[in-house]
């Protein structure tokens, strides 16, 4: 006789022919149903989870500069374009948010790759004082709609973004003005090391074929840095500097060496020539017998001949102040027909300067001490 299915067993053995398992009879479905349920919500959590993605590291080309390095640079250009931020919106009037995407250490070709025959970069010298060594120039990239946009501007155009082509190519008017604005953010650069490192930034050479440049090795390290416009928020512009991996280590080794000497390195050596300025500073001596307090209205009546009583004896020791500080102590006396001090003693940190009092010890170093004479 044969046996008759029922709707579930069918719906079962429906979902095990779909899954790729089989079976001929409900009983045989069964067990694999639970397993199936299991893998399909396997399959579910695989596909929410996003994929988390590194960045490949070629061991071909090692990384030059520590994240430390790369950490001081970043925060270099985070200076710079708050700097550029404040210069564009209030020289050329134009409302932009200038901000750093990334600051990356890459290989000079991946720059170069990024760019087209049209597209033109300025080539900036940089020099530091007392290094004598010719640095390679770094180079920057402006997209032609942020130039094009402040030209406009400057030439009294309206509150609007001038969108060009991709490989626009500059007039020979456009190239002179290019120049001036140029030379705005390049200036700028020097503000933006002021924090760690005084180096100046000079545009000498306008690049209209940056492919065929040849001062940069295709194979150097360089620090690429992305600086992203955010023009009236109309547009969106890029900012591109490349540093060569060689000025990127003549201006690290400077900031190193001025790290050490603020930490105190070379206070030694100028110990002297600093104790030598002071030995020459002026510094008001008082000798002061005791303090008394009046009020304004016996003040007011003082005249001459009036006795004020100080309640300590004339041959009393008096104290010597300098500045506000009581240095020594000593007595009062007459040293060529002028009032003298005689110091005795030096007051140290531990003693009290309000008490005229000396201990028995302090006596007996009183005895042996110093007998220099103040005239007055």
């Amino acid at each position: 006789m044969a046996d008759v299915l029922s709707q579930s067993q069918i719906d079962a053995l429906l979902k095990s022919m779909q899954g790729g398992g089989g079976g001929d009879s409900g009983s045989s479905d069964a067990p694999a149903q639970p397993e199936q349920k299991v893998a399909v919500q396997e399959e579910k959590k695989k596909s929410e989870t996003p994929e988390i993605k590194y960045s490949k590291y070629d061991f071909y080309s090692p990384r030059k500069f520590t994240k430390d390095k790369m950490k001081i640079l970043t925060s270099v250009f985070e200076n710079y374009a708050r700097i550029i931020t404040s210069q564009v919106n209030g020289v050329f009037r134009v409302m932009t948010d200038i901000t750093v995407m990334e600051v990356q250490e890459r290989r000079y070709y991946e720059f170069v790759n990024s760019l087209s025959e049209n597209d033109v970069i300025t080539l900036v010298n940089t020099s530091m004082e007392n290094y004598n060594r010719k640095l390679v120039p770094l180079m920057m990239y402006v997209t032609p709609g942020l130039v094009i946009t402040l030209i406009d501007r400057m030439l009294g155009g309206e509150e609007t973004v001038v969108k060009v082509k991709d490989g626009y190519r500059y007039s020979d008017v456009e190239t002179a003005l290019y120049r001036r604005v140029l030379s705005q953010l390049i200036h700028a650069l020097k503000d933006g090391f002021a924090s760690y490192i005084s180096v100046n930034f000079e545009a000498y050479r306008i690049e209209e074929n940056p492919t065929m440049m040849q001062d940069v090795g295709l194979d150097e390290t360089v620090a690429i840095i992305h600086l992203n416009v955010d023009v009236t928020g109309l547009a969106v512009e890029r900012i591109r500097i490349c540093m060569p991996g060689t000025l990127l280590e003549a201006l690290f080794q400077v900031m190193d060496s001025h790290r050490h000497l603020a930490k105190g390195y070379s206070y030694e050596d100028n110990r002297e020539t600093i104790l030598e300025n002071i030995r020459q500073s002026q510094l008001p001596l008082t000798g002061q017998l005791g303090t008394v307090s009046l009020d304004l209205d016996d003040v007011y009546h003082l005249k001459v001949g009036d006795v004020i009583d100080m309640n300590k004896p004339k041959d009393r020791e008096v104290k010597l102040y300098v500045g506000r500080q009581a240095w020594f102590t000593g007595k009062m006396g007459i040293y060529k027909k002028n009032v003298a001090i005689r110091i005795n003693r030096r007051l140290f940190e531990e003693d009290d300067p309000e008490s005229g009092e000396l201990s028995e010890e302090e006596l007996l170093s009183a005895q042996g001490g110093e007998e220099t004479v103040l005239g007055g």
